[in-house]
């Protein structure tokens, strides 16, 4: 029970959704076997549905982990897009690569490995969407860079940001992960509040939020 959405709703819902097939059913067997964090299904099934809504092309993703969500914005954005990802564990980054090359996406895919608030600012490109799916304690680290490098009109997604509900209530808060709810909590203040963005919460897996990149502060 994630304290997010009611256990029944929840396993509805992705009973409906149709079963992964060949390499992601894999990687999601390899994820519970090997304790990786990777988006639910249902999360996945939206950042499909947001890809293809936005008709993203560029795609910056910031937590690569075994690249399931990475393969799974390729597979959305079709043959002419592109995600830069960045990862900074050495062993999913070795992972990774095996899965974006049993996909055969390399072509598509450019993984940055390193810390991503440094491998943030050195780059340069407009994105269509940002997926923040990195160290939950981090992502006011993020912030900054990641709307500098988001396109006007573009999504900025962040992913866990109710994290089993502790964010939602204290009740639910466990005490050693106090300091990354008080900073997620910052965090989504800080984005629901921000003149640039305007930004959508939504209980599903861990909790998602979705931002739009406004094209001026006083833009409706």
């Amino acid at each position: 029970m994630s304290n997010i959405t009611n256990e029944f709703v929840e396993n509805y819902i992705r009973d409906i959704l149709p079963p992964s097939q060949d390499l992601f059913h894999k990687m999601e067997v390899y994820a519970v076997e090997n304790n990786v964090p990777i988006v639910h299904k249902e999360v996945a099934a939206l950042l499909r549905v947001l890809t293809m809504a936005v008709d993203a092309k560029r795609i910056l993703e910031v937590g690569t982990a075994i690249a399931y969500s990475t393969l799974i914005f390729c597979d959305a954005m079709g043959e002419n897009g592109h995600i830069t990802t960045i990862e900074r564990n050495e062993e999913m980054i070795i992972e990774a690569k095996k899965n974006i090359s049993i996909a055969n996406k390399e072509s598509m895919i450019r993984l940055l490995p390193g810390e991503a608030d440094e491998v943030l600012r050195f780059l340069d490109a407009q994105y269509d969407m940002i997926f923040l799916d990195g160290a939950k304690g981090q992502y006011n680290e993020f912030l900054n860079e990641c709307i500098n490098l988001l396109k006007p009109g573009g999504l900025l997604v962040s992913d866990n940001i109710l994290y089993k509900g502790m964010i939602a209530h204290d009740d639910y808060a466990v005490r050693r992960k106090r300091t990354i709810v008080n900073r997620m909590r910052n965090y989504l203040d800080t984005i629901c509040s921000h003149p640039m963005l305007e930004t959508s919460i939504v209980p599903i897996g861990d909790g998602l939020a979705i931002s739009y990149k406004k094209s001026r502060i006083n833009e409706e």
